[in-house]
Formats: structure tokens, C-alpha cells, sequence
């Protein structure tokens, strides 16, 4: 391993290697951190009751490794987890709209929740969910959009590390002035929530106005060269999603898994329709649906989570192949097979510190 790939966040979280692995996978989040990474669980769709067992889990599964969890923690959010009144504010076009689309793709209005539509997403439930938290012993907590100054305090007073996720120089300002111990400077080409700044302008901004906070860098990350031009830029270490898409301990369901396999960089696509913010997926019947001319724009945060919720939960569950998706960045174009978590770990180590003994031998 090259001494590069010793930094300051490595060093500080006790890891082997600074790569963050996030997932919405316990067995990913857990693989990555026995892999000497820091796996990072995205639980904001967990119910506290799911939070307080899946940290337990990750507890037991990687021993005295680093780990973490990410909560979405945006402003604006309504004060109680209503879902009636959400229902009430929903407009009958775009009711109608959601409507069309489970006649024209049998969609079956099976009567049951989907991951977006189990509970409104509150403050009521974000309160719940950040209690479970700082009731736990989890090392890190990762705020993934939105770094609420009360809530990094609490955590930090509770001897956790801060991780705050920032997709332009004003969410940086607002995180260090919030008192975030480490950034992620994600670029546009990240899947799920993402801005307008690609990685390569964004980083040295962070890095510069960051001072002493760490540096991790996210957005079309999938090589070891990708670590070694993250260190390049002032980065501390970089931060993955999309990879583990495509390890057995994802177990993706077959159907996304081929999409998947055959994107490219230019198949993914930044859409509001899934909830209301910037959310890079694949392209799919669903994405398309929601660009046509005739569709309504999507809703703000939660009420679009309410209003298409259901329907997702159904597309899923009956496997309606052409509205199937998942989030995925640029960085997809870089997997077309199925592998394990271990073994991308071993390849990213070994690239980049090819890379780097290339640039610095």
C-alpha cells in the first residue's frame, strides 16, 4: 500500500484504507469495514425500531472496525409524521398523472406501502430516528443532506465523528460553521441527491475553504486512479456508492441488476421524481414518464415521497420490468458483473497505488 493512502481520515477512524463505502445494505456496510474500509449505512427509509437493530447488527458483524450511518436531514420538513395531511396537499393532476401510469403499466394497487411511503418524513420521525443514533454506539454519523448546527453538537457531544455530505461551496460554509469534522465534497456525476458542480471544480473550492477539516471526495469515483486524483485534488479519501450495486452482498434483484450492467455514464439521468430533490438513476420508463411534456412537476419533499410512494412499492413488488430503477451514479459505466465487496476493495487498493507510484514513485 502506497503511504499516500495513509491520511488524516485514516488515522483518525482507526481504518486501513480510506475509501467510504455507503450503502443501503447491512452486509455491504459491514463487508466494506472488515475490508479495512469505513462501511457508512444510509438508513433515512429505516423506521428508529429498524435503526436500533440494524446498529446493533453492525456491531456484532465488524467487530472493532469503523463504521457509520447516514440520515437525510433536510429543512423544511412538516413537524409530525401525518400522512393524511400530506394526502390532502397532493393535486389531483398529479394524482391523476400517477393514476395513468398504473393503467398503462399494470401497475397493481396492492393497498401496501412502499420505502417512501411507510412514514412521513418529518421532524418528528428524523427525531426519532436521530435519537436511535446517539443512543447507540456507532463511531460516525453522516449527515447526508442538510447539517442541522443542534444535531451535529449532540453528536459530536456524544463522542461521534461528524461526517457532513455538501454539494456547493454554501453547504460547506454552512457544515463548518455547523461544526462538521469531516466534508464530502460530492459532485454532480454521485447518484442519488446531487448538485450542479461536477467533482473536478468542486473539490479544491471545498479543500481551500476547509482549512484543517478532512476532505473526502464523491461523484464518478470507481478506480483506483479515482483515489489517486482525489489525494491529487486535497481529498482525504473518497466516498462510493454505486460500486456496491453490483456485489453479491447487495443482492440486487436480477432485473435491475441487468440494467445496471448495461448503462453507461450517459444512462443516468438527475430526476425530482422519485422525491422531490435531485435523485441520479438509471434512465427508465419512469424517468422518461416524468420528462414528457405532459407531466407534472414533481412536488417538494415529502409530498412527492407521498404521492408516488405506493406506486413504487408496487412496481417492486410485482416486478413491473420497465418502471424497475435504482439510483446509480456516473461512475456506473465502470461495472458490468457481479462481484463482492472484498474484491473491489482488493482492486481499489491495488490501482491506486499503481497510480501513485506512477506519480510519485
Amino acid at each position: 500500500m502506497h503511504q499516500a493512502l495513509n491520511t488524516s481520515v485514516v488515522r483518525r477512524l482507526g481504518a486501513r484504507l480510506p475509501i467510504f463505502g455507503f450503502s443501503h445494505s447491512l452486509e455491504v456496510v459491514a463487508a466494506v469495514s472488515r475490508a479495512g474500509g469505513i462501511g457508512i449505512w444510509g438508513a433515512t427509509r429505516s423506521t428508529p425500531e429498524e435503526i436500533r437493530e440494524g446498529l446493533e447488527w453492525l456491531v456484532e458483524a465488524v467487530g472493532d472496525q469503523p463504521f457509520g450511518i447516514d440520515l437525510v436531514l433536510p429543512k423544511g420538513m412538516p413537524s409530525t409524521d401525518d400522512r393524511a395531511v400530506m394526502e390532502s396537499q397532493i393535486p389531483q393532476a398529479h394524482r391523476e398523472f400517477v393514476s395513468d401510469l398504473r393503467g398503462k403499466y399494470g401497475v397493481l394497487d396492492d393497498g401496501l406501502p412502499g420505502v417512501r411511503s411507510r412514514f412521513v418524513r418529518s421532524e418528528e420521525m428524523a427525531a426519532r430516528q436521530f435519537a436511535e443514533i446517539m443512543a447507540s454506539s456507532v463511531p460516525i454519523f453522516a449527515a447526508g443532506v442538510g447539517s442541522p448546527p443542534e444535531k451535529v453538537a449532540e453528536a459530536k457531544a456524544a463522542g461521534k465523528t461528524v461526517i457532513s455530505l455538501v454539494g456547493a461551496p454554501k453547504h460547506a460554509r454552512y457544515a463548518l460553521d455547523a461544526g462538521a469534522d469531516i466534508l464530502v465534497a460530492q459532485g454532480y456525476e454521485a447518484g442519488a441527491h446531487t448538485g450542479d458542480i461536477g467533482t473536478y471544480a468542486l473539490v479544491p473550492q471545498i479543500v481551500e475553504m476547509a482549512g484543517d477539516v478532512p476532505v473526502v471526495v464523491a461523484g464518478g469515483v470507481a478506480r483506483g486512479a479515482h483515489i489517486a486524483a482525489a489525494l491529487a485534488l486535497g481529498g482525504a479519501g473518497v466516498w462510493l456508492g454505486t460500486a456496491w450495486l453490483f456485489t453479491r452482498e447487495h443482492d440486487m434483484d436480477p432485473v435491475i441488476f441487468d440494467k445496471l450492467a448495461a448503462a453507461g455514464s450517459a444512462d443516468t439521468i438527475r430526476s425530482r421524481a422519485d422525491s422531490g430533490k435531485t435523485l441520479r438513476q438509471i434512465k427508465t420508463a419512469w424517468t422518461d414518464e416524468w420528462e414528457g411534456v405532459d407531466a407534472p412537476v414533481p412536488l417538494q419533499m415529502p409530498n412527492q415521497d407521498i404521492l408516488v410512494g405506493d406506486f413504487l412499492g408496487s412496481v417492486d413488488r410485482h416486478r413491473v420490468e420497465p418502471l424497475m430503477k435504482s439510483e446509480a451514479g456516473q461512475s456506473v459505466a465502470y461495472f458490468d458483473e457481479r462481484t463482492d465487496v472484498e474484491t473491489v476493495m482488493k482492486r481499489l487498493e491495488r490501482e491506486a497505488t499503481d497510480s501513485l507510484e506512477r506519480i510519485a514513485p
